[in-house]
């Protein structure tokens, strides 16, 4: 695409789930729109994290992998043509409501009337134990921060760390292939959805799970990458050895808003406040959806972007067609517009 600009309705920042989804409402209100994302697969954290791993609740889904979502998100948006500028991350932002230009570092530019941003929380990684030696068992994998294939993991003894979401699922969805997973956390609760930490209690009466509470990390034992055990230490400064071959820390991700910090675009610890009627942003004309945007009431569920999505389209609609009036009608009478 080089130097030439393309010109569009919606520039939509991010090409995640809810990005996706954002993209096929303004289809359907017939705004073109582009996908800009800095990996170089569609997908964001569910497809480079997580495409293995099982999600229960989107609706009408009682369960299906990030990689099938994101698949199921683009074969929606198939139909419209949306281009994708992939591999590149948006360095500027200029102009007004109505009249934006955006500029890549791969020298891109895109004009628009109206940008989303549904950037997920920004430029990611994760938050890396303090441990001796950490180096070289991430190197040969015995140290993992994301599963991408859960049939890596057949037949290991896997110590889970953390007491969130990602490490109660990855618990309880290694428990079934794993030969052992102990489940380490620095006090006894866990963060959790009830049904979860149902599941979860269920497999520790099997003798699948293991709770190992209230401790921390504190050593891995290993030569050349290989690890054989972790050590931890609880309150009271007494250790104990747990015999491991993988070690899966799961204590969230460092967020980094990147350029976006730059465009005067109010933010609040890595996330952008919004009017949550419209999704806009303090700079008019630019909208924030997803787990960047927040407002009080604000769950960070997949299902609650997508609601923003159709919301931040349909008031964009009025920037782009300020003379012509949306009459709104459900998509089982009004079907897939022709074209975009």
């Amino acid at each position: 695409m080089g130097q030439t600009p393309l010109d569009i309705d919606v520039a939509i920042i991010g090409a995640g789930p809810t990005a996706l989804f954002a993209a096929f409402e303004c289809s359907m209100l017939k705004l073109s729109c582009v996908l800009i994302d800095a990996l170089s697969e569609i997908g964001g954290q569910c497809a480079a994290l997580y495409p293995e791993k099982p999600i229960y609740d989107i609706p009408a889904h009682p369960s299906i992998e990030g990689g099938a979502l994101i698949a199921a998100l683009d074969a929606q948006i198939a139909p419209f043509d949306v281009p994708r500028l992939l591999g590149q991350r948006v360095e500027k932002l200029s102009g007004q409501r109505g009249a934006f230009t955006l500029e890549t570092d791969r020298n891109n530019v895109v004009t628009a009337r109206a940008v989303i941003i549904a950037a997920g929380a920004g430029a990611f990684g994760p938050n890396r134990p303090p441990l001796d030696g950490l180096d070289a068992y991430e190197a040969s994998g015995a140290v993992q921060y994301y599963v991408r294939k859960r049939a890596d993991f057949a037949g290991k003894r896997i110590v889970v760390a953390g007491g969130g979401d990602s490490a109660l699922d990855w618990a309880l969805s290694l428990s079934d292939i794993a030969e052992k997973i102990y489940l380490l956390h620095r006090r006894d609760r866990f963060r959790g959805a009830p049904e979860t930490l149902s599941q979860i209690e269920a497999r520790v009466a099997e003798g699948r799970i293991e709770k190992v509470v209230p401790y921390q990390l504190h050593a891995l034992q290993g030569e050349n990458g290989a690890l054989t055990a972790v050590d931890v230490i609880d309150l009271e400064g007494q250790t104990r050895r747990i015999e491991a071959d993988t070690l899966l820390p799961f204590y969230g991700l460092s967020t980094d808003l990147g350029p976006i910090a730059t465009w005067n675009i109010d933010t609040v610890r890595s996330t952008i406040p919004v009017t949550p009627s419209s999704m806009e942003t303090s700079l008019p004309g630019v909208f924030a959806i997803g787990d960047i945007a927040t407002y009080p009431g604000k769950l960070k569920l997949i299902l609650q972007g997508f609601s923003e999505g159709a919301m931040a389209a349909h008031a964009i609609h009025p920037i782009v067609h300020p003379d012509q009036a949306l009459h709104f009608e459900y998509s089982t009478s009004k079907g897939v517009p022709s074209g975009s």
